[in-house]
């Protein structure tokens, strides 16, 4: 169960880190990226861009696997235990050809005729 939560709020960070670096981006190069593009001399626009793709690539990748992962850490239930001992139980008894699953067996009358 605690596994399941860690990796539960690890899908959440990195969905909320996918939003935040998506909105950062422009589609047509604008974005976030081209307003720091004059004070910073280090990276420029395209390789600030370029990291941005890069980032959002790898979150996207982190956010599948960690998606896998968690379809195995789903903590199970004891009730898939139980239908199959009720199922069990249930083949084990025999069905009566003109009665109804679940339905009651009639009452014959004293007198040997069945009741209509």
């Amino acid at each position: 169960m605690g596994l399941y939560i860690f990796i539960s709020v690890l899908i959440i960070i990195t969905c909320i880190l996918i939003g935040l670096i998506v909105l950062v981006q422009n589609s047509k190069g604008g974005g976030l990226a081209s307003n720091f593009a004059s004070s910073n001399q280090i990276m420029g626009v395209r390789k600030t861009a370029d990291f941005l793709e890069k980032a959002t690539w790898t979150l996207a990748v982190v956010l599948l696997f960690l998606s896998l992962v968690s379809v195995f850490s789903i903590p199970r239930s004891n009730q898939e235990k139980s239908l199959k001992t009720e199922l069990s139980t249930d083949n084990a008894a025999p069905i009566n050809s003109a009665q109804a699953p679940g339905q009651q067996p009639k009452q014959q009358p004293a007198g040997g005729k069945p009741a209509k």
